[in-house]
């Protein structure tokens, strides 16, 4: 186990005369603890692969520095700076056994034969892949393909694991159990991890904690659950959930018991209570889950009049795509839920779950 200690960490790509410099990493601080698991999401493009290849040593840093297990890395070799990373497409090579891929890296070091044959042996175990030592990559599934790329991390006991995508070229039922595997694979190593995914329901079942990105900077770190509850701004809350947070715009006005919400489509307008971060007039938005709407009366909701757009059943619930005045939300609803394309229905709104957001400059208002 190790720390990893990012700081002020930058960057820039040089686009040459034309186009002029990328930055891609933006002076960014970040620690990982050991033994955490730490997950970097965020959508393409935001800086989260470019980073985790700046700790594997695969990118030059611009600005800033790397420590690992309190040393500076900045300038050590990949191979030296006792990390394993998983990659996206496996790297497998076709003409090599299981146990030859697995002990390549061992070889290279010169590890004598012996220790090779317990490293490897103890990793195939770990992830089921003893029967499957003398196969040849063609010969496995994408998820024993993606095992074997991990017990080939495992077996050089690294100080760090870092997963980029690792999971992206399987289908889905193949990523649930993988998801779990390497979930278990933490708790038996209890190694730091250092995983990226564009997949915020990856983040948010594997991670101890979250870091959200978007071009190159952090927006938030804080374990799932904060991160769904209390997001630090409207990114956060869009990005961290499935579906994702409804919106609604409007402004506060006064009223006789603190601030009432009044939606930009001229709707009726919410009671908020007493909100002491929030000024008469100040525009904003209104977020709420999907779970916080719906077609039942509950104790502290008030009505909503929508128009139904869709009904997307899946198994356990249904998701509801209403229209409300000139916004579209979706309600989590009954599975067995009958409502119709255009059918005129009220929705009820909890309040004791509104997260409320300055329309400038997106912060979360507590």
């Amino acid at each position: 186990m190790a720390q990893v200690r990012l700081e002020n960490l930058a960057k820039t790509y040089a686009g040459g005369a034309r186009h002029g410099e990328f930055t891609a990493v933006r002076d960014l601080d970040l620690v990982i603890e050991p033994g955490e698991f730490m997950v970097l999401v965020g959508p393409s493009g935001c800086g989260k692969s470019t980073l985790l290849r700046m700790i594997a040593g695969l990118e030059s840093v611009t600005r800033g520095r790397i420590v690992i297990d309190g040393a500076v890395v900045n300038a050590t070799p990949p191979k030296d700076r006792g990390i394993a990373m998983v990659f996206q497409n496996y790297a497998l090579y076709p003409h090599m056994t299981v146990f030859e891929n697995m002990a390549f890296g061992l070889k290279l070091a010169r590890t004598p034969r012996a220790e090779i044959e317990r490293r490897v042996g103890a990793a195939a175990e770990i992830l089921g892949l003893q029967t499957l030592l003398d196969r040849r990559p063609a010969a496995l599934s994408g998820g024993q393909r993606q095992r074997v790329a991990v017990g080939r991390a495992i077996v050089r006991q690294p100080k760090v694991f870092l997963f980029d995508e690792p999971l992206s070229n399987l289908d889905a039922k193949m990523r649930v159990q993988m998801r779990s595997e390497i979930a278990k694979l933490h708790a038996r190593l209890g190694a730091t991890m250092i995983y990226v995914t564009h997949d915020q329901t990856e983040a948010m079942t594997m991670g101890d904690r979250i870091c959200v990105m978007r071009d190159g900077r952090i927006e938030q770190v804080a374990d799932p659950l904060t991160l769904y509850r209390t997001p630090a701004n409207r990114f956060v809350a869009g990005f961290i959930g499935s579906p994702a947070m409804n919106f609604l715009p409007g402004r506060a006005h006064a009223a006789a018991d603190g601030i009432d919400f009044h939606p930009a489509d001229g709707a009726a307008p919410l009671p908020l209570g007493p909100r002491p971060g929030v000024a008469a007039g100040q525009a904003l938005a209104l977020g709420f889950r999907p779970e916080h709407l719906t077609d039942t009366p509950r104790a502290g909701s008030v009505a909503l009049a929508a128009t139904v757009e869709i009904v997307e059943p899946t198994g356990a619930e249904s998701f509801l795509h209403a229209r409300l005045g000139g916004t579209t939300a979706i309600a989590r609803v009954a599975p067995d839920c009958r409502h119709a394309p255009g059918e005129a229905i009220t929705l009820h709104l909890d309040l004791a779950h509104l997260h409320l957001f300055d329309a400038q400059s997106e912060n979360a208002l507590r």
